[in-house]
């Protein structure tokens, strides 16, 4: 079932990229092209393995069958998701929001969070470029940013990433710059308290003395280095 099910998921993906190739032979997006409609789907073939997949994960653990199942589902969904997106970004820059709507906007950015680092970073003008036209909201801006702060070794600034600590097995948010001061940066975005996010997002408890200990030994470690 499991098989036939990702056999399915490729097919319908192929179909996706045949289409927007028949469209157009530099393999770019038409001007035409329902944008809403097909972010839809990039958005619930990209979240839905993810959303999936944490819940096993809360429920059974990262080793469960049920998780290594949805990320495997995922990682084969995102490989096409990423190619219609950097299509259209390259076809239209960021497209305005009445060609995208407001769930085409975190649809790119979310898939963009999934790219590599090398793509994050080659977007990341244009998403800042975007905030400045008031195309992208700022929020959805600085997931980016932390991403890209953890990939490349430093800390992050307003505390959205986390990360698998093979030797306890388990969760902890990614260093944090300045914890004591991070939801007065987020505040200033319009994001709220980290903890309620932290809560909500992965039933994790933000302990600030904790975070601070954990600061100063990541920032301690980066300078013996």
């Amino acid at each position: 079932m499991f098989k036939m099910k990702k056999i399915l998921m490729a097919l319908l993906f192929g179909l996706i990229l045949l289409s927007i190739k028949a469209q157009n032979t530099d393999n770019s997006i038409n001007a035409t092209e329902d944008l809403v409609a097909l972010l839809d789907t990039v958005w619930r073939t990209e979240q839905g393995p993810i959303n999936l997949r944490d819940s096993f994960m809360r429920i059974d653990g990262i080793d469960s069958k049920g998780f290594l199942e949805q990320q495997e589902i995922y990682e084969a969904n995102h490989i096409a998701n990423e190619k219609i997106v950097l299509n259209i970004l390259d076809k239209y820059g960021w497209p305005n929001m009445e060609m995208i709507g407001e769930n085409g906007n975190l649809t790119i950015c979310n898939v963009i969070q999934h790219c590599g680092n090398e793509i994050r970073l080659k977007y990341l003008p244009l998403m800042r470029q975007a905030v400045k036209d008031k195309k992208l909201d700022p929020q959805l801006l600085v997931r980016t940013e932390d991403r890209i702060a953890t990939e490349t070794g430093n800390l992050q600034i307003y505390g959205g990433q986390m990360k698998f600590y093979p030797e306890t097995k388990s969760f902890n948010v990614w260093p944090v710059f300045d914890p004591a001061n991070i939801d007065k940066r987020r505040a200033e975005i319009g994001l709220g308290p980290i903890a309620e996010y932290l809560l909500n997002r992965f039933d994790f408890e933000w302990n600030l003395e904790e975070q601070i200990k954990r600061t100063a030994t990541f920032e301690k470690e980066k300078l013996n280095k």
